[in-house]
């Protein structure tokens, strides 16, 4: 699992403040769910990711939780720790009451 991270400079400053490392943002790219939300790509390493990888021999349950934001030209936006799944919900869809 290794290839290059582009950040931006507040996800490479979030990341430090947050104690978020290279590695974790890398398995989330790499085995998180992705899914589009107010014009950006999320990736997510949730409790699903984490056991349904754990089954293939793949440990990331230090990384539960983290969250990945990148824009649609592939670059980290921010990156966050997340207990919560449904925190990111479409807001339209929140609205509706789903």
């Amino acid at each position: 699992m290794s290839f290059e991270l582009f950040l931006t400079r507040h996800a490479i400053e979030r990341a430090r403040t947050r104690t978020i490392p290279a590695d974790a943002i890398q398995a989330a790219l790499t085995y998180g769910a992705v899914r589009p939300i107010r014009g950006a790509e999320v990736y997510t390493l949730g409790w699903r990711e984490v056991r349904r990888h754990a089954k293939r021999g793949v440990d990331l349950s230090r990384w539960e939780g983290v969250e990945v934001v990148c824009g649609h030209d592939g670059r980290v936006i921010t990156v966050y720790r997340n207990k919560n799944d449904r925190a990111l919900r479409d807001r339209s869809r929140r609205a509706c009451g789903e």
